[in-house]
């Protein structure tokens, strides 16, 4: 058995050698910086897709009518222009798509604006996506004003998770970081017209205060993530009762949790919100045409039934399970390296995969966008622990490499 490669006995095979130890080493030396760069240029790439193949979803018609239910407080005035807007904004073979399946759903909210209207609570929750649209509408067409803060959102992501793999020495893991986002079908979610990336941008922002000790901006962009997707208050209930637990001190988090309890009941009465058990049977079990005081009972059969083809659907069609399963497979294999997280990080990795567990099982609903915000921050977590372990590594090779050369005579 050898214990070394033969040595190379032609001009290709060494010049090759030579080459690839020079690359290794100049990468050895460049790795943070090379990182960084890669990973900025996949951010990049991602943006220019954002903006220039938007992914044209029926979402968008229900977001352009409550951004603008102000301006057209007539039902079918509003229906004329969300539908007009999407129908100037995209192409004849996308507009198709999103109005006519049929006779279906599509069709059936193309031609009915009251039906549609009816709809206009569940969407009107995400209040921040709604404002933000608005305002910048008045500057740019609202297809255009999608597309740019979709753009936007991915450029803050990006940001922050560089920050935050600086802060822990580890931006020669940023490479690993994109491939953790191509995984988590970032593409995707950057591409949709939807408010879930600029919530995940904001979501990332706050826990990353939190890591650092930040507590007021902690506060501050945990209330604004919520703003833009109110079901994050799952996570934060679950945060704040393993922050209580534990007895650690994290008033910024705890604050965040206590205004977004408090702002959910009153966005929810004043959206009109369905309620949950109506919205879940429209998302999950089947889509009704009118919401309009639609409150079906109660059933633990259908909720079984919605839960089980979520799973299936979630395993066998999105990435957002093998990806937590993933971050878990990299926390235990650090924590039996004997790299742990601390006390703080560790109360945020685990209120983080409870937090899916706990989304999910209160609303099943597959789509891994719906999940995006706690996909990242784990692997994010483990970056410190990861580059200790490597530092550890290397520093045991260099002193097995030191004791072997002081043998030699």
């Amino acid at each position: 058995m050898l214990t070394k490669s033969p040595v190379p006995t032609n001009l290709l095979d060494r010049l090759t050698e030579a080459g690839l130890a020079w690359g290794e080493g100049t990468y050895a030396r460049l790795a943070a910086p090379i990182g960084a760069a890669a990973f900025a240029l996949y951010i990049l790439l991602t943006a220019v897709t954002a903006w220039f193949m938007p992914d044209a979803n029926w979402d968008m018609l229900p977001y352009l009518a409550i951004a603008e239910e102000g301006t057209y407080p007539d039902v079918q005035a509003l229906h004329d222009y969300a539908y007009g807007t999407v129908k100037d904004g995209v192409s004849a073979g996308e507009y198709k798509t999103l109005t006519d399946d049929s006779g279906g759903f599509r069709s059936h909210m193309a031609g009915n604006a009251a039906d549609f209207h009816s709809l206009l609570g569940m969407y009107r929750v995400k209040f921040l996506y709604a404002e933000i649209l608005s305002i910048t509408s008045s500057v740019m067409s609202p297809i255009d004003a999608m597309r740019l803060l979709q753009v936007l959102s991915v450029l803050l992501f990006g940001a922050i998770t560089l920050f935050w793999l600086r802060a822990e020495g580890a931006l020669a893991l940023a490479p690993v970081a994109g491939a953790v986002l191509i995984t988590a079908e970032f593409g995707d979610v950057a591409r949709a017209a939807t408010p879930d990336l600029l919530c995940s941008a904001l979501f990332l922002g706050g826990l990353f205060a939190y890591v650092r000790g930040r507590e007021v901006a902690t506060a501050i962009l945990l209330f604004l993530a919520f703003m833009a997707r109110p079901d994050n208050v799952v996570f934060l209930a679950i945060f704040a009762t393993l922050l209580v637990a534990f007895r650690q001190k994290a008033w910024g988090a705890l604050a965040g949790f206590a205004a977004c309890l408090v702002a959910y009941f009153a966005i929810s009465h004043w959206a009109q919100h369905p309620g949950w058990w109506p919205h879940l049977w429209f998302s999950s079990i089947e889509q009704h045409y009118n919401m309009d005081g639609f409150d079906p009972p109660f059933s633990v059969v259908a909720y079984l039934r919605a839960f089980a083809a979520s799973l299936v659907r979630a395993v066998s069609l999105n990435s957002w399970v093998g990806v937590s399963v993933l971050a878990l497979a990299g926390w235990y294999a650090a924590s039996r390296a004997g790299f742990k997280l601390d006390r703080r990080a560790g109360i945020l990795f685990a209120a983080l995969v409870l937090g899916i567990l706990a989304k999910f099982t209160v609303f099943p609903i597959h789509d891994t966008r719906i999940y995006f915000p706690n996909l990242i921050s784990p692997f994010l977590l483990l970056a410190g622990p990861y580059t200790a372990l490597w530092a550890s590594i290397k520093g045991r090779r260099a002193a097995v490499l030191h004791v072997v050369a002081g043998d030699k005579p």
